[in-house]
């Protein structure tokens, strides 16, 4: 009862807030001046586009690329409300911040998309960035606000970006709140998804009063839904509402202050070099611990929150060990600890072992397989590889979640006989107490495969 007041009580103030600002002369200015398209080039693909009665008509095409009807003007900080309608089995998008050069990938159109979509994973809100990171900001991160686009319906979008923060509305209801920093201007466009299958040719999407705010934007932004994740990609460096949150940089970005090599005092000497902010174990041809060795925190962690950033190149072997105990396994190999696996599932062999696929990317090594656990995704989300990754494990009070790029693929309680079953049929079975010791050391791994690692932050509970 208590969550339901309060989450009518943000929204009564955030509706007295809106009314109360746009009572004071604010600067909307109308998205299309002109009845017709003069302002605005079509890019990438041969759907079409038309304005009818004041309203931005977009026509589905079989088997054309995404289809963007993007500004000539370019956009830095703004705010942009629009409504929209779209055919069910249709995915759109609006555009901005993006830019489409000769020199990348032929002129395609690439930057931040607020999406629009009618399927069943309803992320229609979310941020994904087109042609470059893939999603940014998926709403399994932000589960409540998935039933905030209606199909079939009128629906009224707004989107923020002021500085390095984006945030997204989709009927009132906060769906993102994202910090970037890679593009800080572009273009705004619509978007007319590609379609491969002849019963979505001719559908429609609809856009009507489109009307955008370029100056003074500050004034015009509307305060924080507190209950929504944020979501950063600053490099080595927190923001102000992580500070608040609790979260402490893990790896300052420059130094292995914080860090040691397994076994030792210090931090090893060769096989890991940190440059530009990124800390890499060296390839080693797939010798397990044999050139620097794992490094580990020289705190002991029980209840946390853990993310980082990952890139494995191709054929790689790693993994993000936590509740590691160094005083078991001193006689060579890898330290023992539950690990968060970090593979090339296509290359490596690893991928084959175990049990039904429980050594893959994401996976509880050796007991558990990853797989997509929230209600979304298609699939676990995995970027590739040669791109950057984020791994995430959350710790409290036994109950364990592994997230991949956002998405929830592992969960369970190493207090259960669940668990404990799990372990007597796996390699760890030998350890005794294996995964339940109090606390532990968090662990990079060094299996002998170049990857590396950045963004590393943590928050105790």
């Amino acid at each position: 009862m208590i969550k339901i007041i309060t989450k009518s009580l943000y929204f009564l103030f955030l509706s007295l807030f809106v009314n109360n600002l746009y009572s004071q002369d604010t600067k909307w200015k109308e998205f299309f001046k002109k009845d017709d398209l003069s302002e605005f080039i079509i890019l990438n693909g041969n759907a079409t586009f038309q304005i009818e009665n004041k309203i931005l008509i977009g026509t589905s095409k079989l088997n054309t690329p995404n289809t963007f009807l993007a500004t000539k003007k370019i956009f830095s900080d703004f705010i942009l409300e629009f409504e929209v309608k779209i055919d069910d089995g249709l995915n759109s998008g609006v555009q901005f911040r993006s830019n489409s050069y000769k020199d990348y990938y032929n002129g395609r159109v690439h930057g931040y998309q607020c999406e629009i979509e009618t399927s069943k994973r309803r992320w229609a809100g979310g941020i994904y960035d087109e042609a470059r990171r893939q999603w940014l900001y998926p709403l399994t991160r932000n589960p409540k606000s998935q039933n905030s686009f209606k199909n079939g319906k009128w629906n009224h979008f707004r989107i923020e970006a002021y500085g390095n923060n984006i945030k997204t509305y989709v009927n009132g209801v906060q769906t993102a709140n994202l910090v970037d920093e890679m593009t800080s201007s572009g273009f705004i466009a619509f978007q007319i998804h590609s379609i491969n299958d002849i019963k979505d040719n001719g559908k429609k999407v609809m856009w009507k009063n489109i009307k955008i705010i370029d100056t003074n934007v500050k004034k015009y932004i509307l305060p924080d839904d507190k209950s929504v994740d944020e979501i950063s990609y600053l490099e080595n460096k927190l923001t102000e509402l992580e500070k608040e949150n609790g979260f402490k940089l893990l790896w300052d970005g420059k130094s292995s202050k914080g860090w040691r090599g397994n076994l030792k005092k210090y931090f090893p000497k060769k096989g890991w070099n940190i440059r530009d902010g990124i800390l890499t174990v060296e390839d080693s041809r797939g010798l397990e611990s044999q050139n620097g060795g794992d490094i580990l925190t020289e705190k002991l962690y029980s209840n946390f929150e853990l993310s980082l950033d990952f890139l494995i190149t191709e054929g790689a072997n790693s993994g993000i060990k936590y509740f590691v105990n160094e005083e078991i396994n001193k006689s060579g190999g890898s330290a023992i600890g539950l690990e968060f696996q970090i593979l090339d599932d296509s290359s490596h062999p690893d991928a084959k072992l175990g049990k039904n696929g429980n050594r893959t990317v994401g996976s509880l090594y050796d007991l558990i397989r990853a797989e997509n656990k929230t209600s979304g995704s298609r699939g676990k989300n995995f970027k590739g590889i040669g791109k950057w990754n984020n791994a995430r494990i959350i710790s409290i009070n036994g109950k364990i979640e592994h997230w991949l790029n956002h998405v929830k693929v592992v969960e369970f309680d190493r207090y259960s006989q669940t668990f404990s079953a799990l372990v007597e049929k796996s390699k760890y079975e030998k350890w005794d107490n294996f995964g339940k010791w109090e606390s532990g050391n968090i662990l990079l791994q060094d299996h002998g495969d170049k990857v590396s690692f950045k963004n590393i932050k943590i928050r105790e509970f």
